[in-house]
């Protein structure tokens, strides 16, 4: 006899899972798509699950501020560089090509045909009649 999953089981089993979908597997007994599956096909599973994400997200942010709070420089800096459009770090990389033109990327994707002769293009080396 299979498994019969409902929607309240889902709901029931989020809290404390952090809106991580293998949790909430685990904790219903099934893997990981079915839960996935419940989450996208079940309205009040997906909003049970956003809030159990918000939760955490909002944890995160709080123990961020926390930080900052203490003096720490480093996650100051990291708050302003993510969160704030008016502060412009110091450290700025440029990568340019030769003579500070521009920069050309070439792709050579030899693993796919490794005898491949890469300058004529042909499978034994040597090159084709043009």
């Amino acid at each position: 006899m299979g498994n019969h999953y409902t929607a309240q089981r889902f709901i029931a089993a989020i809290p404390g899972t952090g809106g991580i979908v293998s949790a909430l597997a685990d904790r219903v007994g099934c893997d990981w798509h079915t839960a996935k599956k419940y989450i996208c096909e079940y309205s009040t599973v997906g909003q049970a699950w956003e809030a159990e994400r918000n939760k955490v997200t909002d944890k995160a942010r709080h123990n961020i501020v926390k930080g900052i709070q203490s003096g720490d420089r480093q996650l100051s800096k990291w708050w302003l560089q993510s969160m704030d459009d008016d502060f412009i770090p110091k450290q700025k990389t440029e990568i340019t090509g030769k003579s500070g033109g521009p920069l050309t990327v070439e792709y050579i994707n030899s693993w796919r045909h490794p005898t491949t002769n890469a300058a004529s293009g042909s499978a034994d080396g040597t090159e084709e009649p043009g």
